[in-house]
């Protein structure tokens, strides 16, 4: 029998800590606390070589259930379509416009936080309705 694996989901972007805090606000995760011996991330940070300051970030779900974050700087912009984006639950058991209602609400707190909406899919009798989105580096995702 096999056993059930945690995984971790990377991002590449040119900003780590920015997107990390971005996506801390979009799923209610924390900033993990700075490694034994550092008082702040910001002092970790500054212990690093030049070349490796500010080259990655993570965040965690605080009740331990979803999967850790990752942030990592890559020198290349984003260019194509992501080929895995995440979806986030927020409309989980409801169906049409109470649905689009609380997808719609979402989407404009996240808009705020500098997200962008993208496309409206409203429901075709197969699938709900659902928003397509990015966040603030361009990476797509969908409220669900």
């Amino acid at each position: 029998m096999s056993s059930i694996k945690k995984i971790q989901v990377t991002f590449d972007c040119a900003d780590p800590e920015r997107v990390a805090r971005f996506w801390c606000e979009v799923l209610g995760y924390e900033v993990p606390p700075p490694p034994e011996g550092f008082d702040t991330w910001g002092d970790f940070d500054r212990s690093l070589p030049a070349e490796r300051q500010g080259a990655a970030f993570a965040c965690v779900d605080p009740s331990g259930e979803g999967p850790r974050l990752f942030f990592q700087r890559v020198p290349e912009g984003k260019v194509v379509k992501n080929r895995v984006h995440l979806d986030v639950r927020v409309g989980t058991g409801l169906v049409g416009e109470e649905r689009l209602a609380a997808l719609e609400a979402e989407c404009a707190r996240l808009v705020a936080l500098g997200a962008v909406q993208v496309q409206v899919l409203r429901a075709d009798g197969f699938n709900e309705s659902c928003i397509a989105m990015q966040d603030i580096e361009g990476n797509e995702f969908c409220l669900d």
